[in-house]
């Protein structure tokens, strides 16, 4: 039994970072080509995955700070252009809120039940 949740635990490894390798851009590999990460990690499996973790990993997502931490870093001028949310993202690191936390939507929504819209 013991082998058995071993044996998933490995196999959940393994599957985790083929699907990182798969999932991060070219521009953003270290050392080697993506190609070259995938057939590590597909062919070496445990010893690709974990070399994959160690070597060929991001070390950091892209920032939206620049230097001297001014917002707009190198990677948010690209994605604000590609539609993304680049530099609508709130330095503060504050959780989107829901429209029923929002008190003038609220307030709006007070209004309009009572028949004053």
């Amino acid at each position: 039994m013991p082998s058995v949740i071993i044996g998933l635990a490995l196999l959940a490894f393994w599957l985790y970072c083929l699907f990182d390798v798969i999932t991060t851009p070219e521009e953003d590999m270290r050392n080697l080509p993506k190609f070259v990460w995938v057939l590590i990690v597909v062919f070496l499996a445990g010893v690709g995955a974990l070399t994959w973790l160690l070597v060929g990993r991001p070390r950091a997502v892209h920032s939206v700070y620049g230097p001297n931490g001014a917002v707009g870093g190198p990677g948010a001028q690209a994605e604000a252009q590609a539609g993304g949310r680049g530099g609508a993202w709130s330095p503060r690191g504050d959780a989107p809120r829901g429209p029923d936390d929002d008190p003038d939507f609220l307030s709006s929504l007070e209004r309009r039940l009572r028949g004053d819209d």
